[in-house]
C-alpha cells in the first residue's frame, strides 16, 4: 500500500497547531484524538474529521499547485461578515495547503432533505442566499464571471462531454449552432444584476447545523448571475424535484428577494427566463466536468448522473423556444452515439 505522505504532514501539523488551538479556545489539554476521512469532492481537496473527547475538527487538505486555500480563507471572512455560517479557520499553513477548521456537522441536506422537509430546508438555504446577496464585496475581492469565464465552462461540454463520453465531434454546422447557443447563454448571463454567486450552492454543500445550514465549499465564489445560486440549489447533480414544485420554490425566492432589496429582475417571467438560461449554461458545464472527472481522473461516479442534467435541459428547452437548436443538436450527438 503506497504511503499517504500528505497525511502524515497533516498529523506532524497537528502535533504542533493542536495545543496553541486548545489554548486560544480555553478548551483545556488536548485530549488522545483520531483522525478519520470525511469527504473528497470532484477536485484534488480531501477533508478528515480530528475527533477526541467529544470535541472535533475538520483538516481541509488542498495539495498545492492543484489547489489554493487563499479563496476559501477569503471568501470564509465574507461570508462570515454577511451572517452566514461558515467554519471558522482555526489554524492555516497556505504554502503546504491545509486549513483546521470548525467542525459544522456530519449530515448534510442531501442525506436529510426529503418531500416532507425540503419546504423547511430550503427556506434556510434561502435565507442564508439572502444574506450573502446583500453583501456587496468591494472592487476586487472577488473575480468576475465574465465573458471569459462563462465561455471557459461552456467549451468543456465539446471537448470533455462530446469529444470524450460520446466520442464525437462537431461538423461545422454543429459547431454554428453550438457558437449561437453559447452567445446566447452568455449575453443573457452578463445581462442580469450581479451580486455574490457561491457557484455550488446545494444540498450537498449545506450541512445541518446550529445555526442552519452550515455553508461550505465556497471558495469558487465569483461576482456574477442573481439567478445562478437559487438555480442550482433546485437543479441539483444528485437530487431531482417535481417541476412546479421547483417554480413555486422559485416563485418564493424572488419574492422575498425583491422584499429583501437583492436587485432581481422586476418581472417573475423575466426571472424565471434569465433562471432557466443560466440553469442551462450550468448543466452544460456540468455534463463536461463529469465526463472530465470519468476520462481524466478515473472517477466514474459523477458521470452516472449525467442524465439528469440532460433531462434538466430537455425540460427548459421543451419551454424556450430559442433553444430549440441546442435540443436538435443534443438529438442528433446521442443518435450519432447509438448509431455510430
Amino acid at each position: 500500500m503506497t504511503e499517504d505522505v500528505r497525511l502524515n504532514q497533516i498529523e506532524d501539523w497537528l502535533t504542533t497547531v493542536l495545543p496553541e488551538i486548545f489554548r486560544e479556545q480555553a478548551w483545556g489539554e488536548v485530549p488522545t484524538g483520531s483522525l478519520t476521512a470525511a469527504s473528497s469532492d470532484a477536485s484534488f481537496r480531501r477533508y478528515f474529521r480530528w475527533a477526541g473527547e467529544g470535541r472535533s475538527l475538520i483538516v481541509m487538505d488542498a495539495p498545492p499547485p492543484q489547489e489554493d486555500c487563499r479563496p476559501f480563507v477569503r471568501v470564509a471572512g465574507l461570508l462570515a461578515e454577511a451572517g452566514v455560517h461558515v467554519p471558522r479557520i482555526l489554524a492555516q499553513d497556505l504554502e503546504r495547503g491545509f486549513l483546521l477548521l470548525s467542525d459544522l456537522g456530519q449530515l448534510t441536506y442531501l442525506e436529510v432533505i426529503n418531500a416532507a422537509n425540503a419546504d423547511d430546508y430550503f427556506q434556510a438555504a434561502i435565507d442564508a442566499l439572502l444574506a450573502f446577496q446583500r453583501k456587496q464585496p468591494t472592487n476586487g475581492s472577488l473575480p468576475l464571471y465574465d465573458e471569459a469565464l462563462l465561455a471557459r465552462e461552456l467549451s468543456l461540454f465539446p471537448e470533455w462531454y462530446v469529444g470524450r463520453e460520446l466520442d464525437t465531434a462537431f461538423s461545422a454546422s454543429q459547431l454554428e449552432r453550438w457558437q449561437a447557443v453559447c452567445r446566447l447563454l452568455i449575453d443573457s448571463a452578463l445581462a442580469q444584476p450581479q451580486v455574490l454567486v457561491h457557484r455550488d450552492f446545494m444540498p450537498r454543500n449545506l450541512m445541518l447545523s446550529t445555526p442552519n445550514p452550515g455553508v461550505l465549499d465556497f471558495q469558487d465564489a465569483v461576482i456574477g448571475p442573481v439567478t445562478y445560486d437559487i438555480t442550482s440549489l433546485f437543479k441539483d447533480a444528485f437530487l431531482s424535484w417535481p417541476e412546479p414544485l421547483v417554480q413555486r420554490w422559485l416563485l418564493g425566492y424572488w419574492e422575498q428577494a425583491r422584499a429583501a432589496g437583492i436587485p432581481v429582475q422586476a418581472e417573475f417571467a423575466d426571472f424565471q427566463r434569465a433562471s432557466d438560461l443560466m440553469g442551462v449554461q450550468r448543466h452544460l458545464k456540468v455534463l463536461g466536468i463529469f465526463a472530465r472527472i470519468w476520462h481524466r481522473d478515473g472517477k466514474p461516479r459523477y458521470v452516472a448522473d449525467s442524465p439528469r442534467f440532460l433531462a434538466y435541459i430537455r425540460t427548459v428547452v421543451a419551454r424556450r423556444p430559442e433553444l430549440a437548436d441546442l435540443g436538435a443538436l443534443l438529438d442528433e450527438l446521442h443518435a450519432e452515439r447509438a448509431h455510430p
